[in-house]
């Protein structure tokens, strides 16, 4: 499993759920350890990808697929696309807003309207 691993980022754990729910298959073993050939490195790439980009596993099986070539929706991956881009504003905004606050010349932080601003968004949003 660590060969798999290191290059793709994912941790021997998720590899080996991964194993579990199809999206990838041994080869065979040697001794205890299991064999993979060359392309599940390519389908982990993909994983990982996925995963960096917030997709679960169960969704990442619906575009991978469990056999044969990946079918990456390109709607769903525009859609994916566009909730990253919405994610990094929102992040923007809070880096901005915590920036100000460590920087902020306020005595205390709720005597700041930047910081009151931030919270009633905050506020809005919930969890």
């Amino acid at each position: 499993m660590s060969e798999l691993a290191r290059p793709s980022g994912l941790s021997a754990a998720t590899i080996r759920y991964c194993e579990e729910i199809g999206l990838i298959r041994s080869s065979g073993r040697r001794g205890l350890k299991r064999l993979f050939e060359k392309k599940v490195g390519t389908r982990l790439a993909l994983i990982s990808l996925g995963r960096t980009a917030g997709v679960s596993l169960s969704e990442i099986r619906g575009l991978v697929g469990t056999e044969g070539r990946p079918d990456l929706g390109r709607s769903t991956l525009s859609r994916r696309a566009d909730r990253l881009d919405e994610q990094i504003k929102e992040l923007t905004v809070l880096r901005d807003g915590i920036r100000h606050i460590a920087a902020c010349s306020a005595e205390n932080h709720l005597d700041c309207p930047r910081f009151k601003r931030i919270m009633r968004i905050a506020l809005m949003r919930g969890p």
